[in-house]
This record gives structure tokens, C-alpha cells and sequence, in this order.
């Protein structure tokens, strides 16, 4: 990819706070599964505050709808196939298969992939942005997801078909 890293935020609308009793397992697993991803293959950055993690940053209030809050995850790839190797992997997968005990199913578009130019952090404004445009206008080169993604030449891709979300 050379001139571009990928960026991805994924949000989630809380069932209860973090310090609730029902967090407990996801709060134990924060921390193991940010170390298994800044140590995977074409990881670049994420999103984090002195603590190590992003729990404390507010972003998206606009959506919280009545919960508990809104957990912001923001990362930058090397590539689409790196994020998705990491995304449908081990551990971060079985905390992956367990989220609707922490979090509330939805309808709306609550992840978006996009290219950014090697070396650009982005800010949750930039993120809100993409979730925004994804959910009026759907996967085009401006906002995308895995399993309809574009190259930074904005050219279509398929994901593979193992690319969905298994729970």
C-alpha cells in the first residue's frame, strides 16, 4: 500500500457501565488482547490514553440512544487482510463472540474502515465523520468495512466470506 495505512473505528453501545460487575470479564481481557494486537502483523496505532486503553475517551456522545455509554475503538492497519487476520483471531475473537453480553445489538453501521495517508493518526472527529457517511451512503472509498472494502486507489473489493462477524 506504501503512501496509505488503514484506519478503522469500531463503537459499541454499553448494556451497563464499565465498573459494572458484568464488565468484569471484558475489563480482565482489555489489556491481554490490546497487547495481542499491538504485537500482530501490520498493526501501526491505536487509540489510547495513559491508562493503555481507550475506556475513558469520550467520542460519539450523539449516539449513545439511552445506554450506558459508547466504548470507541480506533486503530491503523497495514492493510485490509492484516486487520481482518487480527479481528477473526484468538483471543480477541472469543471476546468478539461474547460482546452482546456487554453490549447492545444493533441495527446501525457501529464500524468504519478507511485509508489514510502513512503516518496519520486519526481523531474520534474524524472517526464520527466515517461512521456518519457509512451509514447514510453505505461502503464507498470514502467509508468501508471488511466485508466491502476498497483499495486506496478506490477500487471495489469482496472480502473473504469468513469475514463477518460470527456471533
Amino acid at each position: 500500500m506504501g503512501n496509505f495505512e488503514l484506519a478503522q473505528v469500531n463503537i459499541s453501545r454499553m448494556k451497563a457501565p464499565l465498573d459494572d460487575e458484568s464488565f468484569r470479564d471484558f475489563v480482565d481481557a482489555l489489556e491481554p488482547v490490546n497487547a495481542i494486537a499491538d504485537r500482530a502483523p501490520g498493526f501501526v496505532w491505536r487509540l489510547q490514553t495513559e491508562d493503555g486503553d481507550a475506556t475513558s475517551i469520550r467520542a460519539f456522545e450523539w449516539d449513545v440512544r439511552g445506554t450506558s455509554g459508547i466504548l470507541v475503538n480506533m486503530s491503523v492497519w497495514t492493510s485490509v487482510e492484516a486487520l481482518a487476520d487480527f479481528v477473526f483471531s484468538g483471543e480477541h475473537l472469543a471476546v468478539l463472540k461474547r460482546r452482546r453480553e456487554w453490549f447492545h445489538r444493533v441495527q446501525d453501521v457501529m464500524t468504519a474502515l478507511w485509508w489514510v495517508p502513512a503516518g496519520h493518526r486519526p481523531t474520534t472527529a474524524e472517526a464520527e465523520t466515517k461512521i456518519k457517511h457509512l451509514r447514510v451512503y453505505g461502503p464507498t472509498p470514502e467509508a468501508f468495512t471488511l466485508k466491502q472494502h476498497f483499495s486506496p486507489a478506490a477500487d471495489a473489493r469482496q472480502g473473504e466470506a469468513d469475514w463477518l462477524c460470527p456471533a
